[in-house]
């Protein structure tokens, strides 16, 4: 049976054909977005001879997986059957007759990165950019400027002269504070909020696993509906969140009901705040500020997570406030200047830093970079959330306040739950806030183990 598009993915083919230059596929899993997109792009390799058109995800082994041996194949045997196509498995781009290109790449492979990124593009497509930071994205689009002619028999039916630069995204999405939802919702610019300059250029559509449903067994929508309703609001209905239900933290201020414990113990209703009722512009005196720094385990230097690094403070006032986040994808020394130079920026009384992945790697790391700098190694005795939720009890409680927004770090605050992190990846930023918290407001009868029952 001929292969053919479904109803939603005509609609998303016109949009990504559409005027606008950044698109936006955004929805639940399995709902036909990456192979909607990649069609696209080979469709566009096929018009323009030579040119060039780049594939990325934030790991380049789930690129290879996912695109390159998995949606590219499926693809170019569907709908592009007869088409004559290299692949080259050295540098992982397949080349077509004639002369375009599409690379395959990934954020965490700084050399390939660097290799890629070296020419020019005129289709940059970012692939899951829900786990891709604002700043990643604004270096791969300084890359789209590739100047390419139309075939002739396209330029004669169309009626113009070159390729049209395309910048296409998909997510399942994240929370609202996410730039994908701050740029394809608001029309800003992330961090600064500014309007963007023009809106237009800015198109985002919703696909579903229902708007795939003939693609689908009828299993998949069973586990689907089985998730919680946090999965369920990113996964099947492709929406951001606003909050997920349960989180440890949350913008907004919560009610809690009055509520009955089996004892008869009536512990009545209350107000938990929300990080925006205690945000601030500017801090007041500190007495101690740390510089917290949550490594990832992996080499650094774009590869694997991110290291959490996060500056706090405690106040003259008793509270706590949340200066910086300056979490990075550096190699060890990177990471480790980074620290120090905050820590001197900062005039921090210490740096604190779990002891993971290595034993003595943070200390030896930052006194590297500067052998008199004060640190103090921490040890993870306890898991992430049991760690994190007395820090979310500050919060509940007005104590902490951030000064500035930090989305990032926000973000994953907001996908931290009692039943564990629900979020992209690792939650690097906020690990390090709860070092960095734990260390000053709660003392050190923190860090002391909790063995439970033996």
């Amino acid at each position: 049976m001929a292969f053919s598009l479904t109803t939603k993915q005509q609609q998303g083919r016109a949009l990504l054909n559409g005027p606008a230059t950044n698109i936006m596929l955004r929805g639940g899993s399995r709902s036909g977005k990456t192979f909607l997109i990649v069609r696209n792009i080979i469709q566009r390799a096929i018009n323009a001879p030579g040119g060039r058109h780049a594939i990325f995800r934030f790991r380049f082994n789930h690129a290879k997986t996912s695109i390159w041996a998995d949606t590219l194949p499926k693809v170019l045997k569907l709908c592009f059957p007869d088409l004559a196509v290299t692949f080259n498995k050295t540098d992982f781009y397949v080349e077509l007759a004639n002369g375009s290109q599409v690379w395959i790449g990934g954020l965490d492979d700084k050399e390939r990165v660097e290799k890629i990124l070296g020419t020019e593009f005129v289709t940059i497509y970012v692939n899951e950019s829900s786990q891709v930071s604002w700043a990643s994205i604004e270096m791969l689009l300084s890359r789209l400027a590739q100047v390419v002619e139309l075939a002739a028999e396209i330029a004669a039916a169309t009626g113009r002269t070159h390729l049209a630069l395309k910048a296409y995204f998909d997510c399942n999405p994240p929370s609202k504070l996410h730039w994908s939802y701050v740029v394809f919702r608001l029309k800003m610019k992330p961090g600064t909020k500014e309007k963007l300059a023009n809106p237009n250029d800015y198109a985002e559509m919703q696909m579903n696993p229902s708007d795939n449903r003939d693609n689908l067994p009828a299993k998949y929508f069973e586990i689907l509906g089985s998730m919680t309703a946090a999965k369920r609001l990113r996964f099947e209905q492709g929406e951001w969140a606003t909050e997920v239900n349960g989180a440890l933290w949350a913008l907004e201020d919560r009610q809690n009901e009055a509520r009955t414990l089996d004892d008869g113990t009536v512990i009545p209703a209350s107000t938990i705040r929300g990080i925006n009722s205690d945000r601030v512009a500017t801090a007041p005196e500190m007495q101690r500020i740390v510089v917290s720094v949550d490594p990832s385990g992996t080499k650094g230097d774009g590869a694997g997570d991110d290291i959490g690094i996060v500056v706090a403070g405690l106040g003259v006032d008793g509270r706590a406030y949340i200066l910086q986040d300056a979490t990075c994808q550096m190699s060890p020394e990177g990471w480790g200047r980074r620290a120090v130079e905050l820590y001197h920026r900062h005039k921090a009384d210490r740096i604190v830093g779990e002891r993971n992945f290595g034993g003595d790697m943070v200390r030896f790391t930052v006194s590297t970079a500067d052998k008199d700098a004060a640190f103090k190694e921490v040890v993870a005795t306890r898991g992430k959330v049991v760690r994190a939720e007395p820090i979310s009890a500050l919060y509940e409680q007005g104590k902490v306040s951030h000064v500035g927004e930090f989305p990032d770090l926000e973000d994953q605050m907001l996908n931290f739950t009692p039943g564990g992190y629900v979020g992209e990846g690792s939650p690097d930023r906020a690990d390090a806030l709860v070092w960095a918290l734990t260390e000053l407001m709660l003392g050190e009868q923190a860090y002391i183990p909790n063995y439970g029952s033996l």
